[in-house]
């Protein structure tokens, strides 16, 4: 097939997005949908493209699923872990699925582990292996049996299958057939990618099973408290989508509509700055360190290397986030496909205050080095030179003069000279005095409270970060005056919507922001309020899916998820939440 040709459909339904779970190893995740598909897998990184795309009806599959005609779907994490159970019951027994990348990941190989358990009679199991990369447009080449171990090429991937000496080539995949497990027992597959041949010496699953199990609870903390797994979940998937020392993606997918045929489908498969910084905090309160050394490790060398044009996003190697294109995939309905973003090039100013607030948590906990000092002199300086320039903020809109924007810079600069020496502390405050008085005089509405821009009256939920990060004490009238106006103003059924685009309802332009929910959680108990934080809490935890896992929006009238999954700065929010109004315990 021609690469200037359209990847051939699946012509299968996809499943909502709440049924979806996630495996990830830190260099890349794969969904797994209710019918035993892995639908959603880029190799070997992130960003490249898919091996598995049936997600946005590309071809590519690897199913594992009951024989039966009719079963009910089921699942569950391991505790601690993002080791998934897909769970089957059908008419004639019960079927399970375990399934993980290895862990720790490697960058330049994909092991995808699948073990078979037949728990009380015999399981029959349909097995289709069929990995394409290209997303979807390279079939299995040049394919080789030796024993229970295939091999094969697809594009420029090398691939090994270890576990499939019952399964043959099949004209509509590479590898098909029908297993019958005994009652007890299990069947491993062991699918491995990579960009170079394989070493012939290679681990057997158990040994692979084994190491990935003991990685994994080296690294996931043991939290407590009434949301501790949830909890835990959410660190376990930060953990699994940063790249150890580098970059956190906001998302493991592309393409995946916040609104239904709205055009409002993007690539979040990059590391955004504000988004690493979230999890940076995050981790920093949960009292485990990892994720706040690998924040500051990508951005101290991001911005020692591009200073005042730091940008908002890069791939999570650092380099710079390609150019927004689109892919001929007929896509997850309600959406079209596109590869790359168009935050290439923004400047976005919030994005200096949130480096500097993770820099001086890092060095709060004396785990900041020289350069991550310098680092923090460049972010200040940046800051200094272009807090006055309009810029795209925090949703990535139209250059303006947004509010948020620069009161984060207020919050950064202020974090960051309580942890300076005396001469940059003292020109760090000054700074952030300064910029708070421009946004006091040109950003507060006639009621007292921050507007969303120097020109627009309106209300944003962003508006409550920056009290809640220290832009002004807490007891400073228009930190509660904001609080309540946008609640008030922006709450629907216990949920929060970001803005008004219009003056449609809210729910009819888009769905709410569930970082937006647990915000308001933080700045209620910031308030005192703690039956109100712990309302927010609750409500907007429960906005997943069977697995666990949130995306950006939530479609408060249909109760379902929107737009890219999993969104990892909900997760690093509500981890926050978690750990702030006591619902979960630090660790010690």
């Amino acid at each position: 097939m021609s690469r200037t040709e359209a990847t051939p459909s699946t012509g299968r339904m996809p499943a909502v997005l709440r049924n979806y779970a996630l495996l990830a190893d830190g260099h890349r995740g794969a969904l797994i949908d209710p019918g035993g598909d892995i639908v959603w897998l880029c190799a070997p990184g992130w960003s490249d493209p898919a091996v598995f795309s049936a997600l946005l009806d590309g071809a590519g599959r690897f199913r594992v699923a009951p024989a039966a005609d009719r079963f009910v779907w089921g699942g569950y994490y391991e505790p601690g872990s993002l080791i998934w159970r897909s769970r089957w019951v059908t008419g004639d027994g019960i079927i399970e699925s375990r399934e993980a990348l290895a862990f720790p990941g490697e960058a330049d190989r994909v092991v995808l582990l699948r073990q078979i358990r037949a728990l009380d009679r015999p399981a029959r199991v349909r097995v289709v292996v069929d990995p394409r990369a290209g997303f979807g447009r390279e079939p299995v080449r040049d394919p080789v049996r030796d024993g229970d171990r295939w091999r094969a090429r697809t594009g420029n991937l090398h691939l090994r299958l270890q576990g499939g000496a019952r399964l043959h080539q099949d004209q509509q995949g590479f590898l098909a057939g029908e297993l019958t497990i005994p009652p007890g027992g299990h069947h491993d597959l062991v699918l491995e990618i990579a960009n170079g041949p394989l070493d012939p010496a290679h681990e057997s699953a158990a040994e692979l099973w084994r190491t990935t199990e003991q990685h994994r609870s080296s690294v996931i903390p043991s939290l407590d408290g009434p949301a501790r797994r949830d909890a835990t979940l959410a660190y376990a998937v930060l953990r699994g989508m940063t790249r150890p020392g580098g970059g956190m993606v906001a998302a493991a997918t592309t393409a995946l509509p916040e609104r239904a045929l709205a055009g409002r489908n993007y690539d979040y498969r990059y590391a955004w700055i504000r988004d690493q910084s979230f999890a940076g905090q995050a981790a920093a309160l949960v009292g485990r360190y990892d994720l706040l050394d690998d924040a500051v490790a990508f951005f101290t060398a991001r911005v020692l290397a591009d200073g005042d044009h730091l940008a908002p996003a890069y791939t999570v190697t650092g380099d710079p986030v390609p150019r927004e294109q689109p892919l001929p995939l007929a896509g997850y309905p309600g959406g079209r496909v596109r590869t790359g973003n168009w935050v290439r090039g923004q400047l976005q100013l919030d994005s200096f205050g949130e480096v500097l607030m993770v820099l001086a948590a890092a060095q709060r906990h004396d785990r900041l080095d020289t350069d991550g000092r310098h680092a923090m002199q460049v972010a200040a300086d940046a800051i200094g030179r272009r807090w006055s320039q309009p810029d795209s903020g925090i949703w990535e809109l139209s250059p303006r003069q947004w509010t948020h924007s620069k009161l984060t810079c207020v919050a950064g600069l202020r974090t960051a000279a309580q942890v300076a020496a005396p001469p940059s502390a003292a020109h760090w405050s000054a700074l952030a005095d300064r910029i708070l008085a421009d946004v006091s005089a040109n950003g507060l509405a006639a009621a007292g409270h921050w507007r969303r821009a120097y020109d627009d009256d309106r209300v944003d939920a962003a508006l409550l970060l920056p009290g809640i990060r220290g832009a002004l004490p807490p007891q400073d009238p228009r930190v509660d005056r904001t609080r309540r106006a946008v609640t008030g103003e922006l709450e629907q059924d216990g949920y929060l919507y970001r803005f008004r685009p219009d003056r449609r309802p809210l729910g009819d332009a888009e769905g709410a922001f569930l970082l937006c929910g647990f915000a308001a959680a933080l700045a209620a108990w910031q308030a005192g309020d703690v039956a109100g934080a712990n309302r927010w809490f609750e409500r907007n935890r429960a906005a997943c899916g069977p697995p666990g896992l949130y995306t950006e929006e939530y479609d408060v009238q249909q109760r379902q998820l929107r737009g890219n999954l999993p969104q990892t700065f909900v997760h690093a929010l509500m981890l926050e939440t978690a750990v702030t109004i006591g619902q979960v315990d630090p660790c010690r």
